[in-house]
């Protein structure tokens, strides 16, 4: 076999049937040994910046590797932003790029780019393949590499003339051992034993390591109050009565009270991120820590942790469980006080019942979680929207949610879905989505037509970048700079186009038709949303500031009536 063709031997050896791509002149080979291939599905996406995303939305969703594969030069360029998303929020990926022959490396050939150099800071590893005889191994230990420890992207650049070449090796399948072992529990269990106001602080690193059975054994044991980062929404269920939800710029009020009351935070696969912590020298000021986490580089680095864990997070999750079981925790009265605060400062605000009145976002939302099934996938965009559904839509489980935390990338959702939906044929994937953020990738409706993908689509539609005007408005004196999108195209007409039925909705009494109809329909759908231009997202942090200066709508309300009366 030749070097193209031992790279889809080693997709199948590790069960990989699902790559996103586009091809080129330099990957050609590797397009060439797909045709005679029968495992390997390939799903054309129309940019390469939808590949990456795609086959991040795959991993998120399944918990599986996502593999995207483009030529050399601006394919490679294109996967860039998709990568490092990847990379930010730790997602298990595999990257393949042709690269020109090796003869041409160095000369600024058509279509060369150094991609080691300018990928070094957003992958796990990279690697320039000189040789087809490197192949073999350099696949299996890049596998491993995306999915061992804390996951993340690996690129593999493969010069078109070694593609082309034989191979002659065989690939060392030896599984790497694990040096990760349980560490010393003692000190965290006695901790944990001695607080009289502990709090459960979680993150993504819940979910990719697949201990969320691990997790739920032990919130519920401890019984513990628990606060959640954006990529943590969903690991205790949506029936956990001691959740408080979403901490941060956008958390609850319920959420970041108790973190500055806690008397001991207690961080299980979190990075202690600035949208999470606000000002870090204010965040949870009378707490002790105790740290858990896959990758040694986050202990201590934001925060010195009393006590930091690393190893296997179902070992320390469940080493602490069986120490709970045997002596439970002393913090009646605290959750007591906690569920007294989710009650008053959760996001539990009633829907507008005025059927003639405009559709808010948080309304929208609400009504989206109660009538989509509980194992729906909701992939979102950045912006308000994302923050709406972060606060308002109950997740049974955080691989529902896909969401583009560390990076923050407009355009991530609608690729996203669709990789959710290759991943998971038979459920329902909604892309929450809003009017910016889908037009940066919208030629992927294109994909979902070619491969009758019953995904469906939510755009709410403010006719502006909502959350740049929202800051604009309170932290920049109301002084609006480039967020007008009142050229935006009938987005209904937009769909149809690609053979995509739409609805156009406006009036609260028209959601729960409009949600029902879409969530019926037997393949594709769109649903636009209009939504109020002023609307905003409550509450908010000003960004540098501590969480405990949580800004509402009331008191917004109150300070421009002062202004107007000044």
């Amino acid at each position: 076999m030749n070097g193209a063709q031992h790279i889809l031997d080693a997709f199948h050896r590790h069960s990989i049937d699902t790559v996103f791509g586009y091809p080129g002149g330099c990957i050609m080979p590797l397009y060439d040994a797909l045709v005679d291939d029968v495992v390997v599905e390939h799903v054309l996406c129309r940019h390469e910046q939808g590949c990456a995303l795609a086959a991040d939305g795959y991993a998120r969703a399944s918990g599986k590797t996502g593999v995207c594969i483009a030529t050399s030069g601006p394919g490679a360029t294109n996967l860039i932003t998709g990568v490092a998303n990847a990379h930010r929020d730790s997602i298990p990926m595999l990257v393949i790029t042709g690269q020109v022959p090796s003869g041409l490396i160095g000369t600024d050939a058509f279509q060369e780019t150094d991609v080691l150099g300018m990928t070094l800071g957003i992958v796990k590893h990279s690697y320039l393949v000189t040789d087809a005889d490197e192949i073999p191994d350099v696949m299996e230990e890049a596998i491993q590499l995306a999915n061992s420890g804390r996951p993340g992207p690996v690129w593999i650049d493969v010069p078109k003339d070694v593609l082309l070449q034989q191979v002659t090796a065989s690939a060392d399948q030896t599984t790497r051992p694990s040096a990760a072992h349980c560490p010393d529990l003692t000190q965290a269990i006695q901790m944990l034993r001695d607080a009289r106001r502990p709090l459960l602080y979680s993150g993504g690193g819940v979910s990719l390591a697949h201990c969320e059975q691990p997790f739920r054994r032990f919130a519920t044991t401890s019984a513990m109050p628990a606060v959640v980062t954006l990529k943590g929404i969903g690991n205790a269920g949506k029936h956990n009565p001691d959740n408080l939800g979403m901490l941060g710029m956008h958390g609850s009020l319920a959420a970041n009270r108790a973190v500055d009351e806690c008397d001991l935070l207690l961080v299980v696969g979190a990075r202690l991120d600035d949208r999470a912590t606000g000002k870090l020298d204010e965040f949870a000021p009378n707490a002790r820590m105790i740290h858990i986490d896959a990758d040694s580089a986050e202990l201590n680095k934001l925060r010195p942790a009393d006590v930091c864990l690393r190893g296997p997070l179902d070992q320390i999750l469940e080493g602490l469980t069986r120490a709970i079981e045997s002596h439970p925790l002393a913090i009646d009265d605290w959750r007591k006080q906690c569920r007294q605060w989710r009650t008053t400062g959760g996001f539990s605000a009633a829907d507008n019942e005025e059927p003639l009145s405009a559709i808010t976002g948080p309304a929208f939302t609400r009504q989206l979680s109660r009538i989509a099934p509980d194992d729906a996938v909701i992939a979102c965009d950045v912006g308000q929207h994302q923050m709406w559904v972060a606060q308002h839509y109950e997740f049974d489980h955080p691989r529902h949610h896909l969401t583009s935390g560390g990076l923050g990338t407009m355009g991530f959702g609608l690729p996203a879905a669709i990789g959710a939906q290759f991943a998971n044929r038979n459920s329902t994937v909604i892309n929450v989505t809003g009017d910016g953020s889908f037009m940066m990738n919208a030629q992927e409706l294109a994909t979902i037509r070619r491969y009758r993908l019953p995904l469906k689509i939510i755009v709410l539609d403010n006719q502006c970048l909502g959350m740049v005007r929202q800051q604009q408005e309170l932290f920049y004196d109301n002084r609006e700079s480039q967020i007008d999108l009142d050229d935006n195209p009938d987005f209904v007409a937009m769909a149809r186009a690609f053979d995509i039925p739409a609805l156009h909705i406006e009036r609260t009494d028209q959601i729960r038709r409009g949600i029902e109809t879409i969530l019926a329909f037997d393949g594709p759908m769109l649903l636009h949303v209009a939504i109020a231009r002023e609307e905003n997202v409550w509450p908010i942090v000003k960004p540098g500031s501590g969480n405990r200066e949580m800004i509402d709508e009331s008191q917004q309300t109150t300070r421009k009536t002062r202004e107007q009366v000044a």
